[in-house]
């Protein structure tokens, strides 16, 4: 993910965040309803929002452990050299891995995974140890499994 530099979002931008934030599948109408404009100028809004890399796309959120993957971890890969893991932009398709964040200190990224055993645990783990060593941490539980980001008011 690249940084950009933020340009400021006025309220009804944030309205508008807000309200796709809670329902993405809402119509232009029913969204220009929430916020008072009309379904072309919404639109429009919409658009430019999403060509300032603002909206990055449309999905539906999954519990991962009702789609069968009952077991996350946060792993944590010290990596050096050529096999890094972020080096190897293959190494990166497993498809337990759910989240890559690039951090500071003496780990190079963190690793968000679900999984549907701990058999099948030890198996990813294996597979990410080829590219450095592998520390986890089990999820117990997500108080706060997704947030919508707010954004920062202008003055």
């Amino acid at each position: 993910m690249t940084s950009r530099l933020a340009t400021p979002l006025d309220s009804v931008d944030q309205r508008i965040l807000a309200e796709l934030q809670q329902d993405g599948r809402l119509s232009f109408n029913e969204l220009s309803r929430r916020v008072n404009l009309s379904a072309p100028a919404v639109a429009d809004r919409v658009r430019r929002l999403t060509d300032r890399g603002v909206i990055t796309g449309y999905h539906a959120h999954v519990d991962p452990a009702a789609a069968g993957l009952p077991v996350t971890a946060l792993v944590r890969m010290e990596c050096f050299g050529a096999h890094c893991l972020l080096r190897e932009p293959t190494a990166l398709d497993l498809p337990e891995i759910l989240q890559v964040h690039r951090v500071t200190g003496d780990a190079c990224c963190v690793l968000f995974i679900a999984v549907r055993s701990m058999e099948h645990f030890e198996e990813v783990i294996d597979r990410l140890a080829e590219h450095g060593r592998p520390s986890s941490t089990m999820v117990l539980s997500s108080p706060v499994p997704w947030r919508a980001v707010t954004a920062p008011r202008t003055s």
